[in-house]
């Protein structure tokens, strides 16, 4: 089997709320799907995404740019793309737009893989599990009201969901005291949750919030300085007795290998456009389980799910449901709270072509 073509398709979805976050207001998830075929007529998938629109015809010259590099291989030789694409763009970098364009094809080679030996990614690799925890992020936001806070989290419950995930980063502290002491009330005690402070305070005034939520028995506090700052990360993961969860704006390995040295993180958050694909995501993963520290994934939950499944040290998967739209299959709970790993060969979730013309630029 050899790959003949890359296929790039844009597609922008529409939040059903714009989501005013720490730095821009977000209306739009818009996404490059990328589809690898080959001479047999297997296809791969994978996508990267950008907000608001931005950047995306960066993003779609970055994935053309990277398509002679992976024409022509064998899907059980991805690793060649990655390593050839690695020194492909050392000139320009290996942070920003040229590490996730190169993700996209890399997660399509995997789909491919998978597909090639009639098993899912997670088999391909080697499963420790068959269900994994789920939280639901993307909510519980701070333009929220409290009375829509326990309302919308209530809801979650009744879902089925037992973690979620909210914002903090009201301009008084007492009032982001205020709020999760009311999720947490309409929540109980049984159910995980986190709060996401989206990188906006210095190390001082993290350490001071985070003492005053410790009744609340928060799962994570998620990004509480700039992502950069891993000193100050490190300052306040040592201050406080809840965990400090970052890692979704690093980039591959050498990134995540300083956080894990200064200790910038309790739980590491890879995120896998930012890792530049699987490959890499499983590096750092393994890397992570050396240094005895726990993962959480970041979004793309159709294909973290898979990957996730593999790792002994993988504690809990994000739903984000920007991306669900584009899938011909939703992702489903269990009594617990936990979702089934796919068994599908590849990722196990295949884009809806009816979805992506509908969503289409």
């Amino acid at each position: 089997m050899k790959i003949t073509h890359l296929d790039l398709k844009v597609v922008s979805i529409p939040l059903p709320t714009p989501i005013p976050s720490a730095r821009i207001v977000i209306k739009t998830a818009d996404c490059v799907l990328v589809t690898l075929h080959t001479d047999e007529g297997a296809t791969g998938e994978g996508m990267v995404f950008t907000l608001n629109g931005h950047r995306l015809s960066v993003l779609h010259e970055t994935l053309r740019s990277l398509e002679p590099l992976v024409l022509g291989l064998d899907p059980a030789m991805s690793a060649a793309f990655w390593q050839r694409a690695w020194a492909d763009i050392a000139f320009l970098g290996h942070r920003g737009a040229t590490v996730v364009g190169m993700s996209g094809i890399d997660m399509a080679l995997w789909d491919l893989r998978g597909k090639q030996a009639g098993l899912n990614v997670s088999r391909l690799i080697g499963a420790c599990r068959d269900t994994l925890p789920i939280y639901r992020s993307g909510s519980l936001r701070l333009s929220s009201t409290i009375d829509q806070l326990q309302a919308e989290a209530a809801g979650f419950v009744k879902d089925g969901y037992r973690a979620m995930k909210m914002s903090l980063g009201k301009p008084a502290m007492q009032e982001d005291v205020d709020r999760v002491r009311a999720v947490r009330q309409a929540i109980g005690p049984g159910v995980r949750l986190m709060a996401d402070c989206n990188q906006q305070f210095t190390a001082d005034r993290a350490i001071r919030l985070g003492r005053r939520l410790e009744e609340f028995e928060l799962g994570w506090i998620e990004e509480p300085v700039p992502y950069h700052d891993h000193a100050g990360e490190a300052a306040v993961a040592a201050a406080l007795d809840t965990p400090i969860a970052s890692g979704e704006s690093e980039y591959a390995r050498f990134g995540m290998l300083d956080m894990l040295q200064r200790k910038s993180a309790d739980i590491l958050m890879p995120d896998l456009q930012r890792m530049g694909g699987p490959t890499e995501f499983l590096k750092v993963a393994h890397v992570a389980e050396v240094f005895n520290t726990p993962i959480s994934p970041h979004l793309f939950t159709e294909m973290s799910l898979s990957l996730a499944a593999t790792l002994p040290n993988a504690l809990i998967v994000e739903h984000m449901p920007w991306f669900a739209p584009l899938y011909g299959q939703a992702i489903q709970l269990d009594a617990d709270g936990n979702v089934a790993v796919p068994t599908g060969p590849g990722w196990g979730y295949a884009f809806d072509p009816q979805a992506v013309a509908r969503y289409a630029v």
